[in-house]
């Protein structure tokens, strides 16, 4: 799974920063805009977004303000308030999946096309149903991880305890050892 975001999202990215730079291109320096570019880039913005916002309901990394966390001392309580925001987030997820079902049986019983270049618009429409289904299952596969911790069938939280002042990242692994590999040079 893990691979397939990592490509799928490289993928996209690529693909809308290509196509604007084309635009720019074409646009302002050749003074030849490509017609219907902002059309087909469109389908991969959109797909971007949200499958971005899946993988990081995925990893569990949305934008928190995790402000409660500071004062909460153990695990057990920030798993509470964790499967709280948990809950919570799926009962909005849901409330907007449904908006996003109501859209999506709209566009489908239009079938509407893109005015120049006449793409199927629920080709980038979907996206939004697709990724709100993607983002309620993996929003409640953390809820049920931390509830199977609160109730004693897993041994340890998803999200281990730590100074919430100074969170272990990725990034902040990264970095450290970068500079204990710089500091090993140094002796050297």
């Amino acid at each position: 799974m893990e691979r397939f975001f990592r490509y799928t999202l490289t993928l996209l990215i690529v693909l809308v920063a290509g196509s604007q730079f084309i635009q720019v291109i074409t646009r302002y320096l050749l003074e030849m805009p490509v017609m219907g570019l902002e059309e087909a880039t469109l389908i991969p913005t959109l797909w971007l977004y949200m499958l971005g916002s899946v993988n990081a309901s995925r990893e569990d990394t949305q934008i928190r303000a995790n402000v409660l966390d500071i004062f909460l001392k153990t695990d057990r309580a920030r798993a509470y308030l964790q499967a709280l925001a948990d809950t919570i987030s799926v009962v909005v997820s849901i409330w907007l999946a449904t908006w996003a079902w109501d859209y999506f049986s709209y566009a489908s019983r239009i079938g509407k096309s893109t005015p120049t270049l006449y793409i199927p618009t629920i080709i980038y429409e979907s996206a939004l149903m697709v990724g709100m289904s993607l983002m309620i299952i993996f929003t409640l596969w953390h809820l049920l991880r931390n509830l199977a911790y609160l109730f004693g069938m897993r041994q340890a939280p998803d999200h281990p305890s730590g100074d919430p002042d100074y969170p272990e990242t990725a990034e902040v692994q990264e970095f450290k050892v970068l500079t204990d590999n710089k500091k090993d040079r140094n002796n050297d």
